[in-house]
């Protein structure tokens, strides 16, 4: 019996000794914790200022001060950012108040795109009403109208029921931007793993993990493909009025989808902000995809962080292979150059914008 005893007393001092000697040697951790650094060694090198100057389409900046622009725009000097596009230039005196402190610090290196709070829309009167105000905020300087991804999630109509993309209650708003000739950036749902089921097989999996509220179901608050069907109604329902589908529609990762919703509706061009992990994991594609509609394409970043730009610069200009990204959670592989041509690069950064949002100082980008 003793001698039994002393045989399973050394089995279990063995197997904690081997289960503590992993632990000590990092091999017990989650996917979260893991991230290894490559010893791939290939030539490449991170490109901090892009070959040529570019129009943010997509940023958010809170604070437009004149002391706040001072700081942004010596970062914008330095990643050669010509224009930056303020989506977030809310409406009324807000509005006004941020163009009046861009034209008296720099009138022609930011703009800023109105904003609609949709909530507890009524009627077709108050549709019209909100064009009214919309044409108000246009007249006072804004260049387009920016549509938040709360519209078709979580806004809700006078009687508490979610307000569709495509309620008829909304047209005003759509065709008083055909009338003014301003552009529509919209960002509808958000990318469609977060609908899926959170397994070892979804891609997000650790957004979700981190970013639980995220979260999103057939019934919170309604399926992905109707939320995005909803957008591609108002695309097709007014066809004078430029649309710039925010982050590629969630398609990035499906270009020959995105390429027939292009063909099929004229008036809707595609931003590329956040979903350059997405076109740097098929280089290939994605470069024959740009090639083709490259007019119809612009450059955006979303989340103003000076340092992430170079990732996008490098995706598009460079043949490097094989960097990281800059965000795990968002991608947790490595991305490719597209090498685009120096044609496709100038409409991407700068031509298209331009083509689209009125008022812009064309002096900024000799040739």
């Amino acid at each position: 019996m003793k001698i039994f005893l002393l045989k399973s007393f050394k089995t279990l001092l063995l197997s904690s000794m081997f289960i503590s000697t992993n632990i000590l040697l990092g091999q017990e951790m989650g996917f979260d914790e893991y991230n290894p650094t490559s010893t791939l060694v290939v030539p490449g090198a991170e490109i901090t200022k892009a070959k040529f100057p570019f129009i943010d389409v997509h940023s958010h900046q809170r604070d437009m001060s004149v002391e706040a622009l001072d700081g942004i725009i010596t970062h914008m000097d330095a990643m050669n950012e010509a224009i930056m596009v303020n989506l977030s230039g809310r409406s009324g005196e807000s509005l006004k108040e941020k163009v009046d402190n861009i034209n008296k610090s720099y009138p022609n290196r930011f703009v800023v795109f109105a904003n609609v709070d949709f909530e507890g829309a009524k009627d077709l009167e108050w549709g019209r009403s909100a064009a009214v105000q919309l044409e108000e905020d246009i007249k006072n300087g804004a260049k387009g109208l920016k549509i938040f991804k709360s519209l078709g999630l979580r806004n809700k109509d006078a009687n508490g029921k979610r307000l569709a993309i495509d309620d008829p209650r909304l047209d005003p708003i759509w065709a008083k931007c055909a009338e003014m000739g301003v552009p529509v950036l919209i960002h509808a749902a958000d990318p469609k793993s977060f609908w899926d089921d959170m397994d070892a097989k979804n891609e997000r999996w650790l957004e979700l993990k981190t970013h639980p509220r995220r979260k999103r179901s057939a019934t919170d608050p309604a399926p992905f493909e109707q939320i995005i069907q909803e957008q591609h109604n108002v695309f097709k329902k007014h066809p004078k009025t430029k649309f710039i589908n925010a982050h590629m529609g969630w398609h990035a990762n499906n270009l020959q989808k995105l390429g027939e919703l292009l063909d099929e509706m004229p008036n809707m061009n595609v931003g590329i902000s956040a979903v350059i992990a997405e076109l740097g994991r098929q280089p290939q594609h994605a470069r024959a995809f740009f090639i083709k509609y490259q007019d119809r394409i612009l450059f955006g970043k979303d989340s103003w962080k000076p340092e992430e730009f170079p990732t996008y610069f490098r995706v598009l200009e460079s043949n490097d292979e094989y960097f990281p990204y800059y965000k795990k959670y968002h991608a947790f592989w490595a991305m490719y150059g597209l090498n685009l041509p120096d044609e496709v690069l100038k409409k991407v950064y700068y031509q298209n914008a331009l083509n689209l949002i009125p008022g812009l100082d064309t002096a900024l980008f000799k040739e």
